[in-house]
C-alpha cells in the first residue's frame, strides 16, 4: 500500500521516514521528494508498505500526529 506523508519537517531524511513508518511493518520502499535546489525536504515523502493493513494502522496511528511541531498527514497515495 503506498502512502503520502505531508508536512513532515524540512530536516528529515529518508531514514527518519522509514525509521517512523517501520514501527507499524514492513516497508518496501521509501521516497522523500526533495528541492532540487537547496537540497532539502520540501516536506512530503512517499512510503511503500509490504502489507495493506499495516499501511492502515500507519494510518491511523500516524495521521494528525506530531513530529517537532509539525502535525503531519497519511494518507493512501494516488
Amino acid at each position: 500500500m503506498k502512502l503520502i506523508a505531508l508536512n513532515l519537517p524540512r530536516d528529515f531524511d529518508e531514514d527518519a521516514l522509514a525509521k517512523l513508518f517501520k514501527a507499524y511493518g514492513n516497508i518496501k520502499a521509501c521516497n522523500l521528494v526533495m528541492d532540487d535546489k537547496t537540497g532539502r525536504s520540501k516536506g512530503f515523502g512517499f512510503v511503500d508498505m509490504a502489507l495493506e493493513h499495516e499501511g492502515l494502522v500507519a494510518i491511523q496511528e500516524l495521521h494528525h500526529s506530531m513530529i517537532r511541531n509539525h502535525k503531519i498527514r497519511v494518507r493512501p497515495a494516488d
